[in-house]
């Protein structure tokens, strides 16, 4: 059975991962016969957010305490990963990711990764496994390794800071994933486009399976 390395970065669309996107990653690499374990870093995060009165909101959260939420606590720290031990790496999004995991929201194109998840991705990258990132979480990826093939959607903001490192864009629809051969790089758009949960779950299962696909070639 493959086994996939998930990647959170807290609990909620803006201050941590998107909730539809993670839970639906898990539920299709359920779905399509492999397993997974998911990981986060034990750091604080960036704010907190109130979704519900849509502002900032005076508290200090830890990320892998808010991942726990979705995990529901079978969670282990992101120092903890071994690529070794899988046979892929994904990272669902949400605009908490691109400010946790990275800088992206703030910084742009000059962005810093989290040290040690930049290192997680080399490793897993050296041993030709596949990774995968959906919605905003490829710039990661961009930034980590540059001039690689992702998808962002469609044209926006974040694509235009994206296009600064170097990455090579492919316009997608929904069930669309961009494949990087080369690096074995899959991404798809979920909230890039304009989308609902159904439109989330038809992209989740679109990049696994086109990563489960390519492991069947090795």
């Amino acid at each position: 059975m493959k086994k996939f390395a998930v990647i959170l970065g807290g609990c909620g669309t803006m201050d941590g991962s998107e909730i539809h996107e993670s839970t639906l990653t898990l539920l299709a690499i359920k779905k399509l016969g492999a397993d997974y374990q998911i990981f986060a870093p034990d750091i604080p995060q960036h704010y907190v957010w109130d979704h519900y009165q849509a502002k900032e909101m005076p508290e200090k959260r830890n990320i892998l305490v808010e991942a726990a939420r979705i995990a529901r606590g079978n969670i282990k720290e992101l120092g903890e990963y071994r690529p070794e031990d899988f046979d892929a790496l994904v990272i669902p999004g949400g605009n908490g990711v691109a400010k946790n995991l990275c800088n992206f929201a703030f910084k742009g194109a000059d962005c810093e990764v989290y040290p040690p998840l930049a290192e997680a991705l080399h490793r897993t990258a050296a041993m030709k496994k596949p990774i995968g990132a959906l919605c905003i979480a490829p710039v990661i990826l961009g930034k980590v390794f540059g001039k690689v093939v992702i998808t962002l959607g469609g044209e926006s903001g974040t694509l235009k800071e994206a296009l600064k490192m170097g990455i090579i864009h492919k316009k997608t629809r929904h069930g669309e994933v961009a494949i990087d051969k080369e690096h074995l790089i899959f991404t798809a758009p979920c909230y890039m486009l304009d989308a609902n949960i159904a439109d989330v779950a038809i992209d989740a299962e679109a990049l696994i399976k086109a990563m489960l696909d390519s492991m069947k070639h090795e």
